[in-house]
């Protein structure tokens, strides 16, 4: 998924250890360098500090939410966000969108799914 020598970066902000290694995993996969945070207020000086092209980030965390999350990160920058929940709620996908997400994807996904997301964001904002 990289497009040139130097690797993509990604910041996973999750609080559940498995999904948190299922998404390193397809990360590191797919060619991106990854950091992860179990909690928001990590997450967003993780963000901060490294300034990734992608950030994955889930709903529910266990300080701050997903919401407020990417609207923090959307104060200073333009990665991608890939919102990441188990919300089905057509209100909650839009207060994502509203909140900053780029993509708002439903667990459980794919990792193809993922990565799509991913590929599909990077080559809109790269535009």
């Amino acid at each position: 998924m990289t497009t040139d020598d130097s690797p993509h970066t990604a910041v996973v902000i999750e609080d559940d250890d498995d999904v948190r290694d299922l998404l390193h995993t397809v990360l590191t996969g797919s060619g991106f360098r990854v950091h992860t945070a179990p909690a928001g207020l990590a997450g967003v000086e993780m963000v901060r500090r490294l300034r990734p092209d992608v950030v994955t980030l889930d709903v529910g965390l266990p300080d701050i939410d997903g919401f407020e999350v990417a609207g923090r990160i959307r104060r200073f920058s333009t990665t991608l966000i890939v919102m990441l929940t188990a919300r089905v709620d057509a209100a909650d996908e839009k207060r994502g969108y509203e909140a900053g997400a780029d993509r708002y994807l439903r667990k459980p996904f794919r990792p193809a799914e993922l990565r799509r997301h991913i590929q599909e964001g990077l080559a809109a904002k790269s535009t």
